[in-house]
């Protein structure tokens, strides 16, 4: 391998479309469709979606990105003091070198046909997945994920200055981007991490959500970064967060994350992939005086839209529930070399060759 293919959170398939190598990236585009399709009509696939999509996905923005050109109001900076005195993580400041935390998932493809949008009025079509994680995390940029479900094991990690994640189906890829935590870790496991992203959110008013009343925060990805997670056939348009926090507790009760892609290859047609995530986040308990959420639910809808789809839009649901049963800080004997990425991401590629420039994709 001279270089590593960039990281999509979508699946790719076992099979490999080779016929025409007089381009590369004609080549690895007709790959991508071919395998992105084929999986997403495909039941016997239904866990490499599930895994590709739900297991390990990123955060649309690191915590030291900032948002320049956002004015931060006041609203903001008492909805963020509100959430850190509700945690209590500023005792956490200073203190806290690593974390450690495992878990359990389970996984499940959800009904499309006489769906109204929520992954709550239907029913999983095929059989729940279970499975289980363990992660570690090392402040600031460093991070590893393991997570195994149905004989399945996908590992992502980052060292701070580069992020992959690694697929029995595909092996050790690289990502594109700027470096971004762990979207796990944002939801509701380190509060330091979620009140040092949103410091820079806009304010979008007040919103009921399942019974609770909330303040609402945007955060978006920048121009400058959604250049770096495209390339010649694939355009990262948007990509923005929601984040939810209840007026009575201050907490972090919902997540809501959509990014658009925009994909073409040479003389066809564009198609568009539009990922929407939400993410329930409950049983906030405490440890070691910080309290941390210990459950909740997350649905994906994936939709791909465009000329060349003549039937219309084509959906794809998909649902976990997921629990922490350990979480703890300052694990002893975690060093950087946990971190240390697999030897296929540590090669040095020649300049011409590198269409993915530092280290995060979506």
């Amino acid at each position: 391998m001279n270089r590593l293919a960039p990281l999509s959170e979508e699946p790719t398939n076992d099979e490999e479309e080779d016929n025409n190598n007089s381009s590369k990236k004609v080549s690895s585009w007709r790959n991508w469709l071919k395998s992105h399709f084929s999986l997403l009509f495909n039941k016997k696939s239904d866990l490499k979606i599930l895994l590709s999509v739900l297991g390990c996905p990123l955060f649309p923005i690191s915590p030291h990105a900032g948002q320049p050109n956002t004015h931060v109001s006041s609203s903001a900076e008492y909805i963020i003091q509100h959430f850190t005195a509700a945690t209590g993580c500023r005792k956490l400041e200073g203190k806290v070198k690593n974390v450690f935390a495992t878990g359990k998932v389970r996984m499940a493809m959800v009904d499309e046909l006489g769906s109204s949008g929520s992954s709550t009025a239907v029913g999983p079509t095929g059989v729940s997945q279970k499975g289980c994680f363990v992660m570690w995390q090392m402040v600031p940029d460093k991070w590893l994920i393991e997570l195994v479900v149905g004989g399945h094991k996908v590992v992502a990690g980052s060292d701070g200055n580069v992020a992959w994640r690694h697929t029995p189906w595909i092996g050790a890829h690289a990502a594109k981007g700027g470096v971004r935590p762990l979207r796990r870790v944002l939801q509701g496991l380190d509060p330091l991490a979620v009140s040092a992203v949103f410091s820079s959110a806009q304010y979008m008013g007040e919103k009921r959500i399942m019974g609770v009343d909330c303040f609402v925060l945007k955060l978006s990805a920048d121009h400058t970064d959604l250049a770096d997670r495209s390339d010649n056939t694939a355009e990262m348009i948007k990509h923005v967060i929601f984040g939810y926090f209840s007026q009575r507790s201050g907490l972090l009760v919902y997540l809501e994350d959509s990014y658009l892609t925009r994909i073409q290859s040479p003389g066809s047609r564009p198609t568009y992939w539009e990922t929407t995530m939400a993410t329930k986040i409950e049983d906030y308990r405490t440890v070691e005086g910080v309290m941390i959420a210990h459950g909740g639910q997350s649905s994906a809808i994936i939709t791909r839209f465009g000329d060349n789809l003549k039937v219309g839009p084509a959906i794809t649901r998909m649902e976990e529930t997921w629990t922490i049963d350990d979480l703890a800080f300052n694990v002893p004997g975690l060093s950087m070399d946990c971190f240390i990425p697999p030897e296929e991401v540590q090669k040095d590629y020649p300049e011409e060759n590198l269409d993915w420039r530092s280290p995060l994709h979506r």
